[in-house]
């Protein structure tokens, strides 16, 4: 029955994807024809405030890295401006267009992402502001929040709507899932259609309790059992490991300042390795954990450590170009904190370390607890045209979006046995072609289309990103 309910949801939209062609389709016609057969190149450095950084050719696409003029405060325009890196992967006018972002810096390469193949369409990628090079200087930190974020976009949006006709979908993954959830907060008019993936939702950053059960029960006991055996390992025998950490320092030049200490970085390294080993690997490459920790060389504890949760990340170089994220996980998005019942106190000197830990002391932060759960709020009265997808297995998920009765065709779907890098594609049967086939329709395709839910472009290795992104455990 809920199977049939679903497909009944589908059909009925249907009606409504004719009217939104043909308003599309009424848009291009009513362009003025010489603007409209101009080579797309002239037509996006036509865009105020835009200028071209690169072209890179790829067969089917033109592909473009363009500098973009932003204001520092959407408030206050007039307060001084910075250039924003975004990307086109431009397919063709009369197509979808997908507004992507990862939150971060942006991939100057060719890339597209799931629904891009699905809808067969365009893409814009955004660089997030005050990641490098799109960061004001001098940097006002207080300019970095979640509704100036969204204001970059809206503007991107507004300026290339008029190139773009069609419909236009957003969508991002962990952090950029989280971006495109703002996104739709703030400017629920903008898009027709919203794909988050694996987006973290910590309303109230203070109870993390949801995370200690997850760890409690994820995958198999022998998996978790063999994790927090290294994990513990790598505490006990923290003294040879930290000379090997240091002569590992001095040889590639790895500072401590933001830390606080050589120590503080080693614990928390150690202490990121389970979350890190289930954010990015799948169940089964647990065999490749030592089973005996005990008996394992101290070699083999540092490159198991090593392999997932990277010694380099928490050292000054490993965290400045994430010094962004970091201060906005403990401004506004919260930051998760867990607890280590396998492993002693006496062994654990720091425990998780809070955002400002990792953000350099010359920033100030203040955190506001209002942000997330005012998000929470919006999506679960007022989402529409919204789908989350998480991975059964991956730790970000334990504080997830959930839908209302306010929410008007909206999912939230859980890819199983799959970790940071879930995707539609990962989903069961039915859930994957009703997902398919609400992103068709958001997207304004024909009808024929969405009835046979299935992507429309053929997947190109050298475009779809389909493995999760590496990324240092503790973010999203």
């Amino acid at each position: 029955m809920r199977k049939a309910l679903r497909w009944l949801l589908a059909l009925t939209v249907l009606i409504g994807t004719l009217g939104t062609a043909a308003t599309a389709e009424a848009a291009t016609a009513a362009e003025p024809q010489a603007t409209a057969t101009a080579d797309i190149k002239d037509r996006l450095l036509a865009v105020p405030g835009m200028s071209l950084i690169e072209e890179k050719p790829y067969p089917g696409y033109r592909y473009f890295v363009l500098g973009y003029t932003q204001p520092v405060d959407h408030r206050h325009p007039a307060r001084g401006t910075f250039q924003q890196r975004i990307t086109v992967l431009h397919k063709d006018t009369s197509r979808p267009t997908v507004f992507y972002t990862g939150g971060y810096n942006v991939s100057t390469n060719p890339g597209r992402r799931e629904p891009t193949q699905i809808v067969d369409g365009n893409q814009v990628s955004m660089e997030y502001r005050f990641f490098t090079p799109s960061r004001p200087d001098p940097a006002d930190w207080s300019k970095l929040d979640i509704w100036q974020a969204a204001s970059d976009q809206h503007r991107i949006f507004e300026a290339l709507k008029k190139i773009y006709p069609r419909n236009w979908i957003s969508t991002g993954g962990s952090k950029g899932g989280m971006t495109a959830t703002y996104y739709e907060r703030f400017y629920p008019r903008d898009m027709d259609g919203v794909v988050a993936y694996v987006a973290p939702n910590d309303v109230v950053n203070d109870e993390d309790s949801a995370y200690d059960r997850f760890f409690a029960s994820v995958g198999t006991k022998e998996c978790r059992d063999r994790l927090n055996a290294v994990q513990r390992e790598a505490l006990v025998r923290r003294e040879p490991l930290e000379k090997k950490y240091a002569a590992y320092a001095a040889e590639n030049g790895y500072t401590f300042t933001t830390v606080g200490s050589l120590d503080r970085a080693y614990e928390a390294v150690v202490l990121d390795y389970v979350w890190g080993f289930w954010q990015y690997s799948l169940l089964s490459d647990c065999e490749s954990i030592p089973a005996n920790a005990a008996g394992a060389t101290d070699d083999e504890i540092w490159t198991s450590v090593d392999t997932i949760s990277g010694f380099s990340f928490y050292t000054d170089q490993g965290l400045a170009p994430y010094t962004p994220y970091y201060y906005q996980a403990g401004t506004q998005l919260g930051a998760p904190t867990i607890h280590f019942p396998h492993i002693e106190k006496k062994y654990v000197r720091y425990g998780y370390q809070p955002p400002r830990n990792f953000v350099p002391r010359d920033i100030t932060m203040r955190f506001r607890p209002s942000a997330m759960r005012d998000v929470d709020t919006w999506v679960r009265h007022n989402a529409h045209h919204m789908l989350f997808v998480y991975g059964q297995n991956d730790p970000w998920g334990a504080e997830r979006f959930r839908l209302g009765k306010g929410a008007k065709d909206s999912y939230v779907f859980t890819a199983p046995g799959l970790n940071h890098g879930a995707n539609v594609a990962g989903l069961v049967a039915d859930q994957k072609t009703l997902a398919t086939a609400r992103i068709l329709a958001w997207a304004g395709v024909s009808p024929t289309a969405v009835s046979q839910a299935k992507p429309l472009a053929k997947f190109d290795a050298g475009l779809d990103v389909r493995d999760v992104e590496r990324e240092p455990a503790l973010r999203p």
